[in-house]
């Protein structure tokens, strides 16, 4: 009798898997390149799509502004009690302004923003286009001799492009707001103040570092969605499970634009 094979270790067997997932985040990596290739020669080769174009802008964002407004308010209020007990302990209440405008237009609207109203808009994408993939929609438009590139990723694509800085200049706006508010009514600041200072304190390139971020963010977020939809197998289980992977790699996607960006961004937009 011979003998049996003898079982792979736990150490192989965490090789492997920790191979598989290399194996698939590089192919994730040229899928979203390789779509990010084929989108931009479709948008500048092909008739722009201007219906399909308003259509996304309506369904990403004017459907997004809720989340956004609702994480403004509470991040800007929870921001300006936070920055207004511990400067209380230094006599320096009256710079909470100036700490919160700086925060929200360098750092808290734009990736805030991109991180909550990306996920959804990033979901939205994956389970639209996931649910045409595996009723063979997207075949249907190749095989009447369409790119579906064309007709949707790019209206998608410069959707995702627009909205993302109109939602970032609402969001900062609200934020400070709110914040000026719970500060008149917590702490006795005066909301002309507070707004005074804090638009003293932001100045021009401080702003753009922050804005200028936000269509690279929407760019992302509109790739990754578009390339897991299109990629999407395996019937409603499928569409399931490339939703909640573009959630997940729209928040890693952002947050790692985000470190690169806002180097890039401090380095040569605020000299």
């Amino acid at each position: 009798m011979s003998a049996s094979s003898p079982a792979p270790s736990l150490l192989t067997r965490i090789v492997e898997g920790q191979g598989g997932r290399i194996v698939r985040a590089v192919s994730h990596v040229g899928g979203v390149t390789t779509l990010s290739l084929r989108t931009f020669r479709a948008l500048f080769t092909t008739r722009f799509e201007f219906r399909a174009f308003i259509y996304q802008l309506e369904q990403m964002g004017v459907k997004s502004f809720g989340i956004a407004a609702a994480t403004a308010v509470f991040v800007g209020i929870v921001m300006a009690i936070q920055f207004a007990f511990s400067l209380e302990r230094f006599g320096a209440r009256d710079s909470v302004g100036r700490i919160v405008g700086l925060s929200e237009a360098r750092e808290l609207a734009p990736s805030l923003t991109a991180l909550v109203v990306g996920s959804r808009i990033g979901a939205g994408i994956a389970a639209e286009l996931g649910s045409m993939a595996v009723t063979e929609q997207i075949d249907a438009i190749r095989a009447l001799g369409a790119d579906p590139v064309k007709k949707l990723v790019v209206p998608r694509m410069l959707a995702g492009i627009c909205l993302m800085p109109m939602l970032t200049v609402f969001a900062f706006v609200l934020g400070t707001a709110s914040a000026a508010l719970v500060c008149n009514l917590t702490f006795g600041i005066s909301v002309p103040f507070f707004w005074t200072s804090a638009l003293d304190s932001v100045w021009v390139e401080d702003f753009l570092s922050g804005v200028g971020k936000t269509p690279f963010f929407g760019f992302l977020i509109a790739m990754m969605g578009c390339h897991f939809g299109m990629t999407t197998r395996g019937g409603t289980e499928g569409v399931g499970r490339s939703t909640t992977t573009s959630v997940v790699v729209c928040a890693i996607g952002v947050l790692v634009a985000d470190s690169v960006l806002t180097q890039l961004f401090l380095q040569f937009v605020t000299h």
